[in-house]
């Protein structure tokens, strides 16, 4: 089997691609999260030995390079990395504290690239792997009250084709996934009428599911990915058709 870390993947999105991915029988997943929780719980006992926990706080720039060391001492090479933890904090620009803008960035910027800096780092002298970064619609888009939100994920885009270019030479591919809005915690503040109007724009007049995107995850990671890197795969049900 081989080893995938799925960051954020205590809950949402995180959460459906390492149950996805450790059913699958093909992986073995390492989900990291600060908190483990009771959904990630159970699921690592339903995996059978192929999804484990591990705490650890993307925000804390400095402990990365141990982190990616330590999982790689205990589980050996990395083949797979899922950069999913991030926040969507809310707020127009000009009244959003320094501080939410400076954390929001950090984890939804900084963060990944600081770890796929180092995991990549491994890759590389494997000759293999992929990399799997999630962005957001609304990076090109635009949502109201989202201009931090949507500027962080425009910049996991632009990371993604670059890097692409970067380390496709030595056989790891690079690819990003752009969820429409999809029924997490980071869509907890829009209210029902929000959802009924964001679902009557998409083609499909509905919303997409977390398990949606798990599974694009789990065919990049697949054969089927081989050949392709650098891009951004939409799921939105149409919302940007």
């Amino acid at each position: 089997m081989r080893n995938v870390v799925v960051t954020g993947g205590s809950r949402g999105i995180g959460l459906a691609i390492a149950r996805r991915l450790a059913a699958s029988r093909d992986y073995n997943v390492i989900a990291l999260a600060r908190h483990e929780g009771e959904q990630l719980a159970t699921a690592v006992r339903e995996a059978e030995g192929r999804l484990h926990f591990r705490s650890c706080d993307l925000a804390l720039i400095d402990a990365i390079p141990a982190l990616a060391r330590s999982v790689r001492d205990e589980f050996g090479a990395i083949f797979g990395l899922v950069n999913n933890a991030g926040i969507g904090t809310m707020g127009v620009l000009a009244t959003m504290h320094n501080s939410d803008i400076e954390t929001l960035i950090r984890l939804n910027v900084l963060s990944p690239i600081i770890l796929t800096k180092y995991v990549a780092r491994h890759m590389m002298a494997d000759g293999a792997g992929r990399i799997v970064n999630i962005s957001s619609i609304v990076a090109s888009t635009g949502y109201s009250g989202l201009s931090v939100y949507a500027a962080s994920k425009a910049a996991v885009a632009g990371f993604t084709r670059s890097l692409a270019r970067e380390v496709g030479r030595v056989g790891i591919t690079v690819n990003a996934i752009a969820p429409g809005f999809i029924d997490t915690e980071l869509t907890a503040s829009l209210d029902d009428e929000d959802r009924r109007r964001i679902a009557r724009r998409t083609a499909l007049r509905h919303l997409p599911e977390v398990d949606d995107v798990a599974s694009v995850v789990e065919y990049l990671l697949g054969e089927g990915g081989r050949n392709i890197t650098g891009t951004v795969v939409t799921v939105d049900a149409g919302n940007t058709a």
